[in-house]
């Protein structure tokens, strides 16, 4: 009888070990590799934005509005605008492979600076060739399709409040423009 346990655990073990062969098959309907490459970004400022040169009140605040759209100035309050420094939007030439959809983001400072004056960033804003929306951070974000020429350009507008009785002086602050494909 010990000589039967014996044999039953030995062919047990012999069954266990034994490998399975799996049945081979291919995939149909021609399965194919493939992917885009597209050509490198390129962004360059061909404008800076530019609210011109205004006087202020003594009195009365105001601002000065710059189109994102055509660059043309508004003010108000006790802001005067001086015609013949008005002025205009940022403007930025973009270039990449035809058709892409590239995703443009606006960091805007908080404020201009001349000096330990400042003027305060109401808003800054891409045009409206395309709905511009702020992102996570309270960046702007817009998107534009490249043209067939493979080109797109995008403008800045924007709004800054002008202090009764501001300094005068030349106010700057540098802000970014990033564009990403997507």
């Amino acid at each position: 009888m010990r000589i039967n346990f014996y044999l039953a655990a030995a062919a047990a073990t012999f069954a266990v070990a034994t490998p399975a062969l799996a049945q081979q098959v291919t995939a149909t309907g021609n399965p194919v590799a493939k992917g885009v490459v597209v050509l490198p970004l390129t962004l360059s400022k061909t404008a800076d934005l530019d609210f011109g040169t205004v006087i202020a009140s003594p009195t009365v605040a105001g601002s000065v509005t710059i189109s994102p759209d055509d660059g043309s100035r508004a003010v108000t309050g006790g802001v005067v605008g001086v015609p013949a420094q008005p002025g205009g939007r940022a403007l930025f030439q973009g270039a990449g492979t035809a058709d892409q959809q590239v995703l443009l983001t606006l960091q805007a400072p908080a404020t201009l600076s001349n000096g330990s004056t400042t003027i305060n960033v109401v808003s800054m804003v891409f045009d409206t060739g395309a709905v511009s929306v702020p992102d996570a951070l309270g960046n702007q974000t817009t998107t534009r399709t490249i043209d067939g020429t493979g080109a797109f350009q995008v403008g800045v507008g924007g709004t800054f409040a002008i202090k009764a009785n501001q300094a005068n002086g030349l106010y700057s602050a540098p802000f970014i423009v990033t564009a990403d494909y997507q």
